[in-house]
């Protein structure tokens, strides 16, 4: 069922939104091959087909690096960000546990979709999963896995949504 409301908040947004990527691969990071990110080069596509991308990095399994970039792309003005990578449990996956500790607000129903329709997809390996989603310095941060097929799932549950979001943020 689809919700006036919505609908009429949807036709009411800009459809002019900064986007910041951000890939976390201490492999990738290294060579700073974009050809090698299928994930980022995914993301790129995606987001350049409807906003414009203002910047994307990719950097190393960092907390530091990893909030200096997030603070860069903010103040080049980036109305939203997507991570991909470092969201795993080993010891080397930072971005949850880095970028949670900033959010103001966080946007729960992303990971819960996200795990959800992991689930629907694999079975129980989607206990794995800390996509998240959340709110800093008047800029929304999307979180999700580094393969290339979770980022197809992350993309597909917000980018048509984009507008709406960012309308609610400036509010």
């Amino acid at each position: 069922m689809k919700s006036k409301t919505t609908e009429k908040h949807r036709k009411e947004t800009s459809r002019i939104i900064n986007c910041g990527i951000i890939i976390l691969s201490d492999t990738i990071s290294k060579s700073q091959n974009k050809e090698d990110d299928k994930s980022g080069q995914y993301i790129l596509e995606k987001l350049s087909d409807k906003y414009d991308v203002i910047d994307y990095k990719i950097i190393s399994d960092d907390k530091n690096i990893l909030k200096s970039t997030i603070d860069d792309m903010i103040n080049k003005g980036s109305d939203v960000i997507f991570t991909s990578g470092g969201t795993g449990i080993s010891s080397r996956d930072i971005t949850i546990e880095t970028i949670t500790l900033l959010f103001e607000k966080e946007l729960v129903g992303f990971g819960e979709i996200f795990r959800l329709k992991t689930y629907e997809e694999l079975g129980s390996p989607a206990i794995l999963t800390r996509a998240t989603s959340g709110i800093y310095k008047n800029t929304l941060i999307f979180c999700m896995p580094g393969s290339p097929n979770a980022v197809k799932l992350g993309l597909s549950l917000v980018i048509d949504e984009l507008p709406h979001l960012t309308k609610h943020l400036k509010e």
